[in-house]
């Protein structure tokens, strides 16, 4: 007999949210399949299907505020339905097709964040062209089989150590949290870089250009939101965005 698990989809959606209504994720005692997006949210989300498991509950419906219930700045709202009945989820990434690069060495990516659309952009980045650089605060938020071309990097204080990353690399930044987001932005702009790629919906983008603006700060170096739009919102089609993007400047620069 497999284990039981619930299964968590979004019903209904206001607003800036991470996923489209219907994407739904799977959710066990020890495992999870499939994303339903936006960090914090997805937090929450296992938080709430695991407490469910352990008291046997099954059919709830929460509605949660994205700004003032998760510390996150989208704007939005999203109803998600816990339930044992079987939902579809999308286990298996799109294929990606990856620009094949070899002009010059691999530049400096710093990517900071190691959720789902960090390990997609791993995925989708042409091993000649970039040397990579990953980052997180929990060493169990990496994949258990990482590229030996990535760097793995586990830092407490992100921001801490942005503010002495290489000046000349780029910086793809999509952490599980608005706040470190927005120190990570803050830290670069400060340092400087090469470029800066900020994952994020329109409504997040204009909160945190207020507030770097506040800081004194010219957010008008970061790229929001980062990837192309017309592709969607899964991960990996946010990673062919990026990819495409990072192709494109290094063309241009050659």
């Amino acid at each position: 007999m497999s284990d039981p698990v619930i299964y968590v989809e979004i019903v209904a959606a206001r607003g800036s949210s991470p996923r489209e209504v219907g994407t739904a994720m799977q959710v066990g005692a020890t495992h999870v399949a499939g994303t339903i997006g936006g960090g914090a949210l997805e937090h929450r989300a296992i938080a709430e299907a695991r407490a469910l498991l352990d008291a046997g509950g099954d059919g709830r419906v929460l509605t949660l505020p994205l700004g003032p219930a998760l510390g996150q700045c989208c704007g939005g709202s999203v109803s998600l339905l816990f339930t044992r009945d079987r939902r579809e989820i999308d286990t298996s990434p799109p294929v990606v097709h990856p620009v094949t690069e070899d002009r010059g060495p691999p530049r400096p990516l710093w990517l900071w964040g190691a959720g789902h659309v960090g390990r997609a952009v791993v995925r989708a980045c042409p091993p000649a062209a970039h040397a990579i650089t990953w980052v997180d605060d929990a060493a169990d938020r990496f994949p258990s089989c990482v590229p030996d071309r990535v760097d793995v990097v586990v830092a407490r204080n992100m921001a801490r150590l942005a503010a002495s990353a290489p000046q000349d690399a780029q910086h793809l930044i999509f952490t599980y949290s608005h706040e470190i987001d927005l120190a990570l932005c803050a830290a670069l702009l400060d340092r400087g870089a090469a470029g800066i790629g900020l994952i994020g919906s329109d409504t997040k983008w204009r909160r945190f250009r207020n507030r770097l603006e506040a800081l004194g700060l010219d957010p008008r170096a970061i790229t929001c939101p980062i990837g192309d739009k017309s592709l969607g919102k899964h991960p990996d089609a946010i990673a062919r965005g990026v990819v495409a993007r990072l192709a494109s400047e290094r063309e241009v620069s050659a």
